[in-house]
């Protein structure tokens, strides 16, 4: 006989989930309940539904001080984009100096042609 019962399911998703976004007062509360006694980070992972790795990743952010960047809620951007805006900011911080000094040159030649007149 078959060791499998005519109970057992199986479950099949067939949507993909959104990403959860997690306030960090949230997660902190949650990675502290990890160090609770009796608890294990398995067991607060089953009881928020969280993987037990991105419970662990969350402890590590803790432990090195990295989940305090995030306290405030502010908006987190990968290094390549703010590395590209920070280019960009350069471009147009030189565009604008070349703008003024054009502006400037327009000036005197004004007043060189009134003073002409």
């Amino acid at each position: 006989m078959n060791s499998t019962s005519i109970n057992d399911t199986v479950h099949v998703i067939t949507s993909v989930q959104r990403r959860r976004r997690w306030p960090s007062p949230e997660k902190e509360q949650i990675v502290k309940e990890t160090f609770e006694p009796g608890n294990s980070v398995s067991l607060v992972a089953r009881k928020y539904n969280i993987a037990p790795s991105q419970l662990f990743q969350w402890r590590r952010f803790m432990e090195n001080g990295a989940i305090k960047g995030i306290e405030n809620e502010e908006n987190l951007v990968p290094e390549s984009e703010y590395k590209k805006l920070e280019q960009r900011i350069k471009n147009l911080e030189r565009l604008l100096g070349r703008k003024t000094e054009e502006n400037e040159i327009l000036k005197e030649a004004v007043i060189l042609a009134r003073k002409k007149n």
